[in-house]
């Protein structure tokens, strides 16, 4: 079990990351992809990954295994660019201990890039950074936008349920199974951890490439970092041309309902757009209501739905292209 004790002042200062990290992402993604488990859900997302990997990413196999990955390889940035900077950055000592954790169990040498990286190499630091760019263009280069919407749509969910239920209600729903016990969140996992943030509160960060346990980054003088896996549990395919990014999180027919909202509409105006019953147009409408997307106000007998905020945020970060 997971256990991380939270004080008053922790409680106050959780907060959501308001972007995907794209070094966190994919080392997750590629631990997700030498797992054994979940072949029938995760069995074509993998072949096909295998197949578009280039040569430039064999070293990343030197650091990550199937559940443990160095610290340095994924910092918590929300962009490419800045998290490769990060890497090069990365102190030595962080360096070296990432890799020896990393290296512990396996059998023969490490290899001559591995152990100049060791002894602050600048040129194995570059080919470090060439396999993760390159890796992540192949494991991303078409769905990342679905991976920034779905993080939106998770951070709206979280939103409505800290606003129904207050901060700790939210976080006992954001990992099923997990509860608040004597100033301690629990989250159910396969190994027993317990972490104190002492005053330095959380940054709650979901991805969709991972369905193993709860896992969380201590860095000392930072907040601790909580990622969780969100989403349906299957990995994020590529839209197929002209699909909204946004079906593969909402359905297609609410993603287009929630479209179809940056303009008010009453049900049936809803309903006449979609080509669905009235009630139909009636139940997306309602989804998506209580998913804090929509607001819908009464005139009388009539009503009209809008996007709230923070469905505005959510069909922004996606674009608006396929309406």
């Amino acid at each position: 079990m997971l256990r991380i004790e939270l004080s008053t002042q922790d409680l106050a200062r959780i907060r959501f990351a308001p972007q995907p990290a794209p070094l966190v992402e994919l080392k997750l993604a590629l631990m997700m992809l030498l797992r054994p488990d979940s072949e029938q859900v995760f069995g074509r997302w993998r072949r096909g990954l295998r197949q578009r990997l280039p040569g430039t990413t064999r070293p990343l196999w030197d650091l990550i295994s199937a559940y443990t990955g160095p610290a340095f390889l994924d910092p918590l940035s929300t962009d490419l660019a800045t998290g490769l900077d990060a890497v090069r950055a990365a102190p030595i000592t962080l360096v070296r201990a990432g890799v020896e954790q990393a290296w512990a169990g396996r059998r023969g040498p490490m290899p001559p890039w591995l152990r100049d990286l060791v002894h602050g190499d600048v040129t194995s630091r570059e080919r470090l950074c060439l396999g993760l760019n390159d890796a992540f263009d192949a494991a991303f280069g078409a769905t990342w936008p679905q991976v920034t919407a779905g993080h939106k749509a998770e951070l709206a969910r979280y939103a409505l349920d800290a606003a129904e239920r207050g901060v700790v209600g939210a976080l006992a729903t954001l990992c099923p199974g997990s509860r608040l016990v004597d100033g301690c969140w629990e989250v159910d996992a396969p190994y027993a951890r317990h972490v104190a943030a002492a005053g330095r509160g959380l940054v709650l960060l979901p991805t969709f490439h991972w369905t193993g346990a709860t896992l969380v980054g201590d860095n000392e003088d930072q907040p601790l970092l909580v990622v969780y896996p969100a989403g349906p549990g299957t990995p994020v395919l590529p839209a197929a041309p002209g699909e909204d990014a946004l079906a593969p999180v909402l359905g297609s027919t609410r993603a287009r309902a929630l479209r179809l909202l940056s303009d008010p509409l009453s049900t049936s105006e809803l309903a006449a757009n979609l080509a669905v019953s009235p009630g139909a147009a009636s139940m997306h409408a309602a989804a998506l209501r209580e998913a804090g997307l929509i607001d819908t106000v009464r005139n009388g007998r009539a009503v009209r739905h809008e996007l709230t905020a923070l469905g505005k945020l959510l069909t922004n970060a996606a674009g608006m292209s396929f309406l």
